[in-house]
């Protein structure tokens, strides 16, 4: 069977284009249509499995109630657990997602969003990559754009992200606390905000001791399992042989608890570690981790609202965009 369009159902119906598109808008009460018109009008709609053109009725209402989610690797228990937040979040006020991997790279970022453009979303949450602002601030000009977990210097964008600093400060003195001097710091991708802001807590904390006997390395280039691994094992070989390690996400601790059991050491009696992020299985390890656990859900729900609001005004905030720095929380285990 040919599929209905508005035209096919009037000529089908015998009502005029215009009623039957009211109708299957559901508005026939509002214009005070008949019962009979509407189920007339109803069954021939469903007999001929009629879809509305929702792209042609976005560019008529200028909206289209779609939105775009940009995140730097799905395959990231961390990103996959904030697409989760964020898509609950838009779908309960009425939204669909696009969601898009950027793989960490600023040209599939730039094919993203000029994807998101072509489809007209409503607006975006993007967890940003690169150093310059300048495409997102440009979008931002006609759509709503909201930047999570990562943020650019001195930019006019809205933001909700953790205090990275703060984070990179807790987990290393937790560490020089318990009495840790040898401290391995293993970095993920070196240009992203977060990474620089944990770097920059963790040689605050190291810092801020009075010790003559302590000793750090940072390595490392990627937020990965393989780099978590690779990076464990060439402190040991090299000669550094860490007394605890900071990893800067749950892929590398994952990486590098496996290089410790390859040779043959012990959590914590050999080698310790902290992780930042959080996630439940961290507690059924063994033994269970210490991680700085980052606040999710409040960043997630509240880039959501700021973002739900700056697409019903886009003026709402007007030269003062919320700019949002979440403390994140120590959780300890058994690591260190």
């Amino acid at each position: 069977m040919e599929k209905n369009t508005l035209l096919t159902i009037s000529r089908q119906t015998g009502y005029s284009i215009s009623t039957v598109s009211r109708v299957l808008a559901g508005k026939g009460r509002e214009y005070r249509i008949s019962d009979k018109a509407i189920a007339i009008i109803k069954k021939c709609a469903a007999d001929g499995n009629y879809t509305p053109n929702l792209i042609a009725k976005g560019l008529r209402m200028n909206k289209t109630d779609v939105v775009g989610l940009l995140v730097p690797s799905i395959a990231n228990p961390f990103f996959a657990s904030f697409s989760s937040i964020i898509s609950s979040g838009l779908r309960k006020a009425g939204y669909n997602i696009i969601l898009i991997d950027s793989m960490e790279t600023e040209e599939l970022q730039t094919e993203a969003i000029d994807s998101f453009l072509a489809r007209k979303v409503d607006g975006m949450i993007v967890v940003p990559v690169g150093t310059s602002p300048q495409l997102l601030e440009s979008v931002s000009r006609h759509t709503p754009v909201v930047l999570i977990d990562r943020y650019y210097p001195d930019t006019r964008l809205p933001y909700v992200c953790t205090d990275n600093y703060s984070g990179g400060y807790v987990a290393t003195s937790h560490l020089i606390s318990r009495g840790y001097r040898r401290l391995l710091a293993i970095q993920g991708v070196q240009s992203s905000m977060p990474n620089r802001e944990r770097i920059r807590g963790f040689h605050a904390a190291i810092s801020a001791v009075s010790s003559s006997g302590m000793s750090e390395l940072v390595t490392g280039d990627d937020f990965s399992e393989k780099n978590g691994y690779d990076k464990t094992m060439q402190a040991f070989r090299s000669g550094f042989r860490p007394d605890a390690i900071f990893a800067f996400s749950t892929t590398i601790m994952l990486g590098s608890i496996r290089a410790i059991k390859e040779l043959g050491l012990r959590i914590p009696d050999d080698v310790a570690i902290i992780s930042f992020d959080d996630n439940e299985f961290l507690d059924y390890l063994d033994p269970p981790v210490t991680r700085i656990a980052q606040p999710m859900s409040e960043i997630g729900h509240q880039a959501t609202d700021i973002l739900l609001k700056m697409m019903a005004d886009p003026e709402v905030y007007g030269d003062c965009p919320p700019q949002i720095l979440i403390r994140p929380s120590l959780v300890e285990g058994r690591s260190c």
